[in-house]
């Protein structure tokens, strides 16, 4: 696989907004230099406020907390930092007690931090970007932001302002360790400290904060529930939506509340990541900036419809879907107040997007370093297109479906007709400089219950009209998310058969079949059962992917995956195919990557009636790597089945290649079954890194350098041998892995023989692209291979890769 996939909610961005990190929060990042100490008022990360009365008698809120924010125009890393607290009298035996962070504070956002819960209470905190034990005083105490997750040993203020690693500090109530004149007043099981709205550090916790009700906000805006709604502007401010946008990818007004925006409502989301979009009807000239704009209501569902006339005062954020994971960022307004002005206005016309206005060009290049700062050139490059639509109504008309719904209710299409056309309607990756610039996802934004998602496989096509605003995910990148969809014409798009073989001709098959565990339906088995059987034809071996253990991702130990295989074997007989024998090697627990507690590994199915296998037992399987014996006729393996140079570092946390020797027709035929590590890691061809790196192939050129080696120490010994290599290699015929792999021509890959436009197995962003092989040694010669095609372009999957098989004569 590609990526690995989780349940979420009805959108992937609600599950981000749980689970991944905003405005930049990851520890990758550019952190701005430390302050010899807190005596020096802080420009960027502060102790923004600080409440301890959680749970106590009187309390709303059930927790403590301390929230954090950014002043600087920066993210301000937090990885291998803390937040501390000890009493505001500290003793002898007092000792600072710690919170560890991960993650960063936006550039002019927020960080919250939960800490003890109490035992009275009514409302949760909003969703915290961290979470501690702290139990702190309702009236008095002192908490730090430390470089650092050892405690602190001062107790006094001025032992505090001399230890280097004190970021920030606040003291509150009677609290003899603070900054400057006194502590801050008045905190309560009712009230909060908190700075002034500008955020200022003098340096004097009695100046800088003072008490009030508490208002815990996190890193995407969220206020607690039951917060009062802010009175909406009642006229518009000095900005428009271009001016917030700006010319680049960040605003120019990030950390800014902007009063008054005026806008249209074009698009209303009421589930997932909730909020809106609103548009300029009035544009400015300049194509670089969008005249859209989306406004997160956090967690309460938006009160406006499509057409309200609105101005809207809020804090400009830039919400990164996945920083770590290198993505572009969504410029949006945050914790929003609004006034409705009018209803059913006209929504401004959408933008049409089609080959006629994309750039051909994909991207700027900035070396792999980030195009965030450099002016957008909607004219020249797709990424910079793209991003001068932010927000905006857009279109696509009459556009060819390039990906099949999936469960989430997206599919991709081509807006541009010039992107390389696969043979089945799909187009094709080939190359990384120019990834298909007219791939869109498109998304479903009203609920299906008020508008069906059209059920799509590749080739089918939208017809008429796709409109609605353009969004960002992590998951597609830019995305129309329509508010209304194109009537679906069906293109009939079949499931491929592979060709009958001769009975001289021996099949070997590979298949990734996605973590088939026992627990899996039914259903699953069969479907995959009856592709084994009809479409390819019952092949002699076949090298599967992705087995997990007998009780699949339950993480207790258990290696051994006899029941699944076996409900497989019988699946297979069921649809009306062979008795398959089958052999693998069990992984060590948690060692082969994966689906946590699956242990999923490689196993080779054989029809014993066409072909045998040839059992030479090693003393520890699992560890003991093959090696070749004799040479010339003699040549063997020394263990079959057997695993290549297992414990070599080549192969941490990934599958190692499973060799086999088999008798066809008294012929020796030797079969190398393969799951390269994912590509789990690398950045999107999206990123605002370009060009992209691809971290993960560094692991798959150390496996293909090691399997290269065997296979050449194998034909050293035989160069008449017959080499099979087969499976999920995670990587494309043009990689560096591949060119390792088939060095000094000890292998062919066979998708390069293929016509160009049916070199493909796996759909992915929109892209049509290789990851799955079969390759063979110069003496295999008759070769005839196909990709077969069940999978990959569909909505009704059993796998999200197409099968493959090659007919050789040994």
């Amino acid at each position: 696989m590609t990526t690995p996939t989780a349940s979420r909610p009805h959108s992937r961005r609600a599950l981000l907004r749980a689970t991944l990190l905003p405005a930049g929060l990851a520890a990758s990042l550019v952190l701005v230099p430390l302050p010899s100490a807190f005596a020096a008022p802080s420009a960027d990360a502060v102790i923004a406020e600080v409440y301890g009365g959680g749970g106590n008698s009187g309390a709303t809120l059930k927790n403590d907390f301390v929230e954090l924010a950014n002043k600087g125009g920066a993210a301000f890393g937090l990885a291998g930092w803390s937040v501390q607290y000890i009493s505001g009298t500290p003793g002898a035996n007092s000792q600072w007690s710690v919170t560890p962070l991960t993650g960063s504070i936006a550039a002019g956002g927020s960080f919250l931090v939960a800490e003890a819960a109490g035992t009275g209470g009514t409302v949760a905190l909003p969703t915290p970007d961290a979470t501690g034990t702290l139990a702190l005083s309702g009236t008095s105490g002192t908490v730090a932001l430390v470089n650092g997750t050892d405690p602190l040993t001062c107790k006094t203020a001025a032992d505090c302002a001399a230890d280097s690693r004190v970021r920030d500090l606040v003291g509150f109530g009677t609290a003899v360790v603070h900054e400057g004149s006194a502590s801050a007043a008045g905190a309560s099981n009712t009230a909060s400290v908190a700075r002034h709205a500008d955020l200022a550090d003098t340096d004097d916790n009695a100046a800088d904060l003072a008490a009030g009700v508490p208002s815990p906000t996190n890193s995407y805006g969220e206020v607690a529930e039951g917060s009062a709604p802010p009175a909406g502007p009642t006229e518009p401010g000095p900005l428009r939506i271009h001016d917030i946008q700006g010319t680049t990818r960040i605003s120019p007004q990030l950390g800014s509340t902007v009063p008054g925006v005026p806008g249209i409502v074009t698009g209303v989301r009421g589930y997932g990541s909730k909020g809106f979009w609103i548009q300029d009807p009035t544009p400015d000239a300049d194509p670089a900036t969008s005249e859209g704009l989306f406004v997160y209501t956090g967690s309460a569902v938006p009160t406006v419809k499509v057409g309200d006339s609105v101005l809207i005062t809020g804090k400009v954020a830039e919400y990164y879907p996945s920083y770590a994971g290198g993505s572009q960022s969504l410029t949006q307004l945050t914790a929003p107040a609004i006034t409705v002005l009018s209803s059913g206005n006209a929504v401004p016309a959408p933008v049409v997007i089609s080959t006629r206005n994309i750039p051909g060009t994909y991207t700027q290049d900035a070396a792999g370093g980030s195009v965030e700062g450099l002016t957008l050139n909607p004219g020249k490059y797709a990424l910079d297109f793209y991003e001068s639509l932010e927000g905006m109504n857009v279109q696509v008309q009459d556009t060819r479906v390039i990906q099949a719904t999936d469960k989430y209710n997206e599919l991709w299409v081509a807006a541009d007709a010039q992107d390389q056309r696969s043979k089945r309607g799909g187009v094709l990756y080939e190359s990384y400089r120019e990834p298909n610039v007219g791939r869109l996802m498109v998304q479903q934004l009203a609920p299906v219950a008020q508008q069906p998602f059209p059920v799509a496989n590749v080739g089918d096509v939208l017809t008429g009209a796709t409109t609605g605003p353009l969004d960002y995910n992590a998951f597609g990148g830019y995305t129309l998310a329509a508010t209304a969809i194109g009537a679906l014409q069906d293109n009939h798009l079949e499931r491929e058969v592979t060709a009958p073989a001769a009975d001289r001709e021996a099949t070997i098959a590979t298949y990734n079949v996605e973590n088939l565990a026992p627990g899996n339906p039914d259903a699953k088995f069969a479907q995959l059962a009856q592709a084994v059987v009809t479409n390819l034809r019952s092949p002699d071996v076949i090298a599967l992917e992705e087995i997990q253990d007998d009780n699949g991702a339950t993480g207790d130990g258990t290696v051994d995956a006899s029941v699944t295989v076996a409900k497989f074997i019988a699946a297979i007989q069921a649809a009306g195919g062979p008795a398959y024998d089958w052999r693998s090697i069990n992984p060590v627990d948690g060692k082969d990557g994966g689906e946590p507690g699956g242990n999923i590994r490689q196993v080779f199915l054989f029809n014993p009636q066409r072909i045998s296998f040839t059992d030479l037992p090693a003393a520890d399987p699992t560890n003991t790597p093959v090696d070749v014996a004799g040479t010339g006729a003699a040549a063997a393996l020394t263990a079959s089945p057997g695993r290549i140079d297992p414990l070599n570092e080549a192969w941490a946390n990934s599958r190692k290649p499973l060799v086999g020797q088999f008798s066809f027709r008294g012929k020796k035929l030797f079969v190398i079954a393969n799951h390269f590590n994912s590509k789990g890691g690398d950045l999107g061809i999206d990123s605002r890194f370009q060009a992209p790196a691809r971290s993960s192939e560094v692991q798959r050129g150390k496996q293909a350098v090691v399997e290269q080696a065997f296979v050449a120490k194998l034909l050293a010994a035989d160069p008449t041998a017959k080499i099979v290599s087969v499976g999920d290699f995670n990587d494309y015929q043009f990689s560096p892995a591949l060119g390792a792999l088939t060095k000094d021509g000890v292998l062919r890959d066979l998708v390069n023989e293929l016509p160009e436009k049916e070199q493909y197995s796996y759909v992915y962003q929109g892209n049509s692209q290789v990851l799955d092989h079969i390759l063979v040694s110069p003496e295999v010669g008759y070769a005839k291979y196909d990709v077969v095609h069940i999978n990959s372009e569909f909505a009704q999957q059993a796998s999200d890769h197409d099968p493959q098989i090659v007919r050789v004569k040994p």
